[in-house]
């Protein structure tokens, strides 16, 4: 797989049946993390069935969904009564970091990018997408890149390992335990 593009579903905060057709992975807004029909290996050739979610650019792309903003409106702004919440985000930067290691997917603008953004950095002509530009804490949707520039963030942050505590730090850790 060469890369993963990040969606919104347009709908409620519950997978649906149309949502695990078009999705390898789909976000609840419990943050429940929901496998779609087809595996990501599917798109790699779409000869065959395959999850279909981003125009042009299904073969090598692994599709991520929030279940999320159903009603929301680019202009004027509104969320809809099902905006993303930060459950949301937290799982899907998780999952999309997880995905990042076992595909050996880089975390660049080319190859970890939202929907809003394959037009303009990929070419991939789209029919005014505009998920995912916008998550909590906004008060408008933002530029196309400058939300995917943030969860890239958030996603290289999350890939990187936990440092182990040194066993210095871990003694100095018992002994104040002990002398506590």
């Amino acid at each position: 797989m060469k890369r993963v593009i990040l969606h919104w579903t347009a709908g409620t905060y519950t997978a649906s049946v149309l949502d695990k057709k078009h999705y390898h992975f789909i976000v609840e807004g419990t943050g429940r993390v929901i496998i779609g029909d087809m595996p990501p290996e599917a798109n790699e050739n779409t000869s065959t069935a395959y999850a279909a979610h981003t125009r042009n650019l299904n073969t090598g792309s692994i599709g991520v969904a929030v279940a999320a903003m159903h009603g929301a409106k680019e202009s004027p702004f509104s969320t809809g009564k099902y905006p993303i919440t930060d459950k949301q985000v937290d799982a899907l930067v998780k999952l999309v970091a997880r995905l990042c290691v076992d595909y050996d997917i880089a975390v660049t603008p080319q190859t970890v990018l939202t929907h809003a953004e394959v037009e303009g950095t990929l070419g991939a002509k789209q029919r005014g997408k505009w998920d995912v530009t916008w998550l909590p804490g906004m008060t408008q949707a933002g530029h196309p890149s400058a939300t995917g520039d943030l969860l890239r963030v958030k996603i290289k942050a999350a890939m990187q390992p936990n440092p182990k505590p040194s066993l210095f730090s871990s003694l100095i850790k018992v002994i104040i335990g002990f002398l506590k």
